[in-house]
This record gives C-alpha cells, sequence and structure tokens, in this order.
C-alpha cells in the first residue's frame, strides 16, 4: 500500500500576517485536498518577503509531494512571487500569449480603459512552469515541478484561486 501524499499550503503576503485580510484559501484548499485524499502536512503563512517564502518553499518540498502557494502575485510592487519563482526555478520570464490575450480583454473590453504596463506585465510568467490559464482574473496561475514535487502557485484573491482549483 501507497503512502498518503502529503501536502503544505503556503500563503503569501504581509496583509495576511497583519490580520488585515483572513486567510480563507488556506481553508478552501485544504477542505479540496482532503476530499481527493491528500493529506494537509503542514500551512506556513509568510510575509512579501523573499528569504521567507524561498524558506518555506525549501522546508515543503523536502517533506510533501504537493506545495500549493497563493499569493503575491498581483501587479503591485510587494507582489515579488512570480520573479521569485523564475529565479528559484532557474528560469526567464516569457510572455503567455493566452493570458496577455485575457489581460487585454479584461481591460479594454470590460473595465473600457487602457491596459498600462504593469498588467501586462501580469502576463510574464518563467518558462519553466506550466501556465494555468486564469479565467477568472489577470493572474495566471502556475505548476512547477522539482524532485518528486509538484508545486502550484495561485493567485491570492479567493474567487480567482478557487476557479483554479475546480
Amino acid at each position: 500500500m501507497m503512502d498518503q501524499v502529503q501536502a503544505t499550503i503556503i500563503t503569501i503576503g504581509d496583509e495576511l500576517l497583519i490580520g488585515q485580510v483572513i486567510d480563507t484559501n488556506s481553508a478552501y484548499i485544504a477542505q479540496k485536498l482532503n476530499s481527493i485524499g491528500i493529506a494537509v502536512h503542514q500551512r506556513i503563512a509568510v510575509g512579501d518577503d523573499a528569504d521567507s517564502i524561498t524558506n518555506a518553499l525549501d522546508t515543503a518540498i523536502a517533506k510533501c509531494q504537493v506545495v500549493i502557494i497563493t499569493g503575491g502575485l498581483g501587479p503591485t510592487a510587494d507582489d515579488i512571487t512570480k520573479p521569485l519563482l523564475n529565479s528559484y526555478f532557474g528560469g526567464k520570464m516569457v510572455i503567455d500569449q493566452p493570458s496577455l490575450t485575457h489581460i487585454s480583454y479584461i481591460f479594454e473590453q470590460i473595465h473600457k480603459k487602457p491596459m498600462i504596463e504593469r498588467n501586462r506585465k501580469q502576463a510574464e510568467v518563467p518558462d519553466v512552469c506550466e501556465v494555468l490559464f486564469n479565467q477568472s482574473g489577470t493572474a495566471p496561475g502556475m505548476l512547477f515541478k522539482k524532485n518528486e514535487s509538484l508545486i502550484f502557485s495561485l493567485p491570492g484573491v479567493p474567487h480567482e484561486m478557487q476557479w483554479l482549483t475546480n
């Protein structure tokens, strides 16, 4: 009989640590994982800090086959997760054309305003990931593989994260 698959959930954002935003993502993800027979080994909350994120990743990958990260994928300066993952996994940033087309549509057709550069940059992804197309928003999810682990990076916005996990 095979051992049960173990998972770690890593939530990223200073707003979570200071209580400005309540972490509903971890509970949602834990319930989803449990429903498919994956045991949550640990939940780690870290701020928007490169060393903290890197340490959490190192710890999670060493212990678990599934790592799910939420947060830090937005267009603001404190959203450092994507460039950090790019560096961590040894990739280079490239434009994901389906994501760029979708982001352009959201701004130009739905919001009726031009897309600015920082929103265009949301279509940039590391070339070493599988892009998880986000129909529900502007931050694509990403799937990485390292050793025997699958590492999913999902948006922190709950409805976007939930869309990608359904």
